[in-house]
């Protein structure tokens, strides 16, 4: 086996200077995130989620980017699950991406709110229908017995619903309005290029970090 401190990687593929980069972090973020997308890389929707719960223990996982504008960041999960918990107790989070074959990480924090009803109708309609049953079938995040006890849910809202399931109420979409963005582009010799943008009386202020 490979000693994972023996284990190195030269980073070479970009860079990233003020010159180069969008005045505004939103710019810049859609400018990244449409390359990863042309480049074709795996899940480039997906982010990292961190909340931090009452007992001021930090968690994450993997949530899908479903939109974004002037207004934040856009994705859709359970309000019961566990990090619908800590956002109601906690509303600060902060969200990464890393598109390792371009060598770039963007990190974002900010503070979150659930979105409109209407949009979360409007895309819980656009999903697959074996989606929509599975939101009523899955209390996420609660200890259930086995698979089988999820199989069964889901026949039964199935049956219930037909072709045409509602929106459960515990479920809809979060909102990450940003005040802090981060842009980091890998480099030679562990010299990385680090960007940061942080709001400064409604003023996006862009600095460089040192590695």
């Amino acid at each position: 086996m490979t000693s994972l401190a023996d284990m190195r990687k030269s980073y070479e593929k970009a860079a990233l200077d003020e010159q180069a980069s969008a005045p505004n972090p939103l710019d810049q973020f859609r400018r990244w995130l449409n390359e990863a997308i042309e480049s074709q890389l795996p899940e480039p929707s997906a982010m990292t989620l961190c909340t931090v719960g009452s007992d001021m223990r930090p968690s994450s996982r993997i949530v899908l980017l479903k939109g974004l504008d002037e207004r934040g960041l856009v994705w859709y999960t359970n309000y019961q699950s566990r990090k619908g918990k800590e956002l109601q107790g906690n509303p600060y989070a902060a969200l990464q991406f890393h598109w390792v074959e371009l060598e770039r990480v963007v990190r974002i924090e900010g503070t979150v709110s659930q979105v409109e009803p209407e949009m979360s109708d409007a895309y819980y309609q656009s999903r697959p229908l074996d989606s929509r049953i599975g939101a009523w079938a899955s209390p996420q995040s609660q200890v259930i017995a086995g698979r089988t006890e999820l199989v069964t849910q889901a026949a039964k809202y199935a049956a219930q619903y037909v072709l045409n399931p509602p929106r459960p109420p515990h479920w809809g979409g979060y909102r990450l309005q940003a005040d802090r963005w981060e842009f980091w582009q890998g480099r030679p010799s562990r010299l990385h290029d680090r960007l940061s943008y942080r709001l400064d009386q409604g003023q996006w202020l862009r600095e460089r970090l040192a590695p």
